[in-house]
């Protein structure tokens, strides 16, 4: 059996959803975004210590992984949890951490 045959889907699912919360301001954005319907990039750079393009390389990354979506209601972007992902990410790891 090849190495490239052990990894699983699931596997990389699992590992594509912890890099992308592999960062505190991240999880911090997640936890947000799970405790309320949608929210504005705008709103979470006034609660952030950060400045507005670090916020969008963080945001880009959950987005990337399925984690978050956006949608543009110019002049601003509407962010809200990606519910079937986010249900997926949840399972996946619930499941690695029966191991």
């Amino acid at each position: 059996m090849s190495k490239k045959e052990i990894i699983t889907e699931q596997q990389k699912k699992t590992a594509r959803y912890a890099k992308a919360m592999g960062h505190p301001i991240r999880m911090y954005v997640l936890e947000v975004l799970s405790n309320q319907s949608c929210c504005y990039s705008g709103d979470l750079t006034e609660e952030l210590p950060i400045v507005k393009s670090t916020l969008s390389q963080h945001l880009k990354e959950l987005k990337d992984a399925g984690l978050i979506q956006g949608e543009i209601e110019a002049p601003r972007i509407k962010y809200c949890i990606n519910k079937e992902n986010w249900n997926e990410a949840q399972n996946l790891f619930k499941t690695f951490f029966k191991f």
